[in-house]
């Protein structure tokens, strides 16, 4: 469901949480169009790297799982202006400058890393492969995951100098990440199983 805002972008990043519609919504083109309800496997998977992060030493309110909103460059007509990733990972800064509302802006620091758990679907994994990955290397995002519970793989896509390194992780495989603690493919995708 779209529910048309008639709103500009700076109009709608005002608005107090509460004024907001229930749910999750993307901010495209003025509109908010509705998120339908994530899969419980993927919101095991997030809630369980939110869980092995904090384990690891990665401070717990810096990690938000399904809570953190994204504003994103519009590379193409219709992409969303807003993501909500599966998990993101602040900046200590962010913790003052989203005290009203958990939204990363584009004129503030890109989050430390965004993860995201690909739905089944053609659909879903164009949506996360191609159109989000664009965005969040344009917002400047260090670090993006793409953790594939089908395929059983996690794609890591480190930017290092305007270029993203490409390292796709299965099974007993250590995640190589510039930032993170080590963690292995199959840690992450057996979320606790």
């Amino acid at each position: 469901m779209t529910q048309a805002l008639k709103l500009t972008f700076e109009e709608y990043l005002r608005l107090e949480p509460g004024s907001l519609p229930d749910g999750q919504f993307e901010y495209v083109d003025g509109a908010l169009k509705e998120l339908p309800p994530e899969a419980q496997p993927n919101i095991a998977i997030a809630n369980y790297l939110f869980l092995l992060l904090v384990n690891a030493g990665i401070p717990f309110n810096l990690i938000y799982p399904h809570s953190g909103e994204v504003e994103v460059p519009v590379l193409q007509e219709g992409d969303p202006r807003t993501r909500f990733p599966d998990l993101v990972i602040l900046r200590q800064e962010h913790l003052a400058l989203t005290q009203k509302r958990l939204t990363i802006t584009c004129e503030m620091p890109p989050p430390v890393l965004i993860a995201e758990v690909v739905s089944p679907g053609n659909a879903n994994e164009r949506r996360d492969y191609k159109r989000k990955r664009e965005q969040y290397q344009e917002l400047g995002v260090p670090e993006y995951w793409l953790i594939n519970p089908v395929q059983q793989t996690i794609m890591v896509l480190a930017a290092q100098t305007g270029v993203s390194r490409f390292g796709t992780f299965r099974g007993s495989e250590q995640i190589v990440s510039l930032q993170f603690p080590d963690l292995t493919a199959e840690q992450v995708l057996n979320a606790g199983a």
